[in-house]
């Protein structure tokens, strides 16, 4: 249980990584939104605010300014990471819906309660999952709603979060949902649900050094 559990929260978190601001030449077909999920927007400034958790959490749980560099110089892709999670937070939302599973405040409690009691505490669970996961303090209880909303899709489906026909509901999802990424950002693949990469000409990134790269 344990592992699928971990296996659910490295599905539906963002790993630990620099959060590159991002500067587009040319037209831009979504001003002001990251993406579109079921005709909604998930905001530019939306995105950052979930970014700014992260590294404002990441700051506070690291004080060592080498330490902290060494964290942000792992990667440059939590902006994207955390945009590809918040849409797959819909997207698992809408098939839990569809499949009329739900998720009560007790039944989060009883799962954060049990981990707390893993890991040591409130505190220590909270520093475990942003260190794995890249889940702020703020959005623990909100990411484990989303874990057993997955565990209970794929239970009432006779499955497993891992296997084929999870997936496949969550597939029909985004379909349903016509998920529309910001193309700064990659773009959407419904069959896996999960962002795919774009590369296009007109796009920089500029890191926290101010290093220029290309996408």
């Amino acid at each position: 249980m344990h592992r699928r559990r971990r296996r659910t929260a490295l599905l539906l978190s963002a790993a630990i990584a620099a959060a590159p601001l991002l500067t587009a030449c040319g037209n831009d077909a979504h001003p002001g939104a990251a993406a579109v999920v079921g005709g909604q927007r998930i905001t530019v400034s939306q995105l950052e605010n979930r970014v700014s958790e992260v590294r404002a959490a990441q700051r506070a749980a690291v004080p060592d300014d080498a330490q902290y560099e060494q964290a942000i110089a792992k990667t440059g892709t939590l902006a994207r990471d955390t945009l590809h999670n918040m849409v797959l937070e819909r997207v698992l939302q809408r098939a839990a819906q569809d499949a009329g599973v739900t998720v009560s405040r007790k039944e989060i409690q009883q799962m954060r309660s049990g981990l707390e009691q893993q890991t040591g505490g409130s505190e220590a669970l909270e520093a475990a999952w942003l260190q794995q996961y890249g889940i702020a303090p703020e959005r623990l209880d909100e990411n484990l709603r989303l874990q057993l909303e997955a565990q209970k899709l794929a239970a009432h489906l006779g499955t497993e979060t891992g296997d084929p026909a999870f997936w496949n509901a969550l597939a029909k999802a985004s379909a349903k949902l016509n998920v529309d990424l910001n193309p700064r950002y990659g773009s959407w693949d419904v069959d896996k649900s999960s962002r795919v990469d774009t590369k296009t000409p007109w796009l920089r990134e500029v890191t926290a050094t101010g290093t220029q790269e290309t996408a």
